[in-house]
């Protein structure tokens, strides 16, 4: 059995190696990364069945890895773990799952006995262990009625990112209206009104983007993580420029 430990903190990566090395003595062989190009490589190189990783990984992600990981193998076992609940990582990993596979999602403040359970449920048994918080998130994610389509989830970036509506309208592929739309239907999940009207009992007292932001914020919907990586992403489309014949929105 061959388990990767991803994790740039060396307490926690030692941590997890005791567990893992106690759970499975004499069976099994570990080996550890300490950002996310390293353990990429290494579990293309080594193909490691079991992995352990940490979302907040330095050089590429968590997501990132695993996304890279099970393009290759599907049946790889992946237990996440992070300092955090945040719907940008439940996203996150709720979008590059495969079908059927195993996998858990603890966060670092359980305690020894909980991560022990974890390990055993996914690598051993073959559930998928996720953290009873992480549930919560999820269960809203996938509220049609309160939680964000993704549509939705790209247009909460996208102001907080500061884009215009015109902007939004020409990264995301959609007309102006539709990118109002998408931003209108964002604010009524959010319960925020629109610039002086609507439903929110502080009325006109607030504007609907910056309101929208400190709600997702405090809701836990975006981080600065995620907003990090998003800027990386709006950089690259930037540098690509506008398609032919055209101009990037003023």
């Amino acid at each position: 059995m061959l388990v990767m430990i991803a994790e740039d903190d060396g307490l926690h990566r030692s941590f997890a190696r005791t567990i893992v090395e106690r759970l499975w003595q004499g069976a099994v062989e570990v080996i550890e990364a300490t950002n996310g190009d390293e353990a990429i490589d290494l579990g293309i190189r080594l193909a490691p069945s079991h992995v352990v990783l940490d979302l907040q990984l330095p050089r590429a992600t968590g997501i990132e890895v695993a996304r890279a990981l099970w393009s290759r193998r599907a049946d790889i076992q992946i237990l996440f773990w992070s300092n955090f609940a945040d719907e940008s990582y439940v996203r996150g990993v709720a979008r590059i799952v495969p079908p059927g596979s195993v996998y858990g999602y603890v966060l670092k403040s359980t305690s020894e006995e909980g991560m022990r359970s974890a390990l055993r449920g996914v690598f051993s048994e073959g559930h998928c262990i996720i953290d009873r918080e992480v549930r919560g998130i999820q269960s809203r994610v996938q509220d049609r009625l309160e939680g964000l389509t993704d549509g939705e989830y790209e247009g909460l970036i996208d102001i907080a990112l500061g884009l215009t509506d015109k902007a939004i309208a020409a990264r995301r592929g959609l007309s102006t209206r539709g990118a109002q739309a998408r931003l209108k239907h964002l604010y009524e999940k959010l319960g925020v009104a629109p610039d002086g009207t609507g439903t929110d009992k502080a009325g006109s007292t607030f504007n609907s983007r910056t309101r929208a932001i400190y709600l997702a914020l405090a809701r836990g919907m975006i981080n600065i993580d995620a907003l990090r990586r998003e800027q990386e992403k709006l950089d690259d489309w930037l540098a690509a420029g506008p398609p032919a014949g055209q101009r990037w929105p003023q």
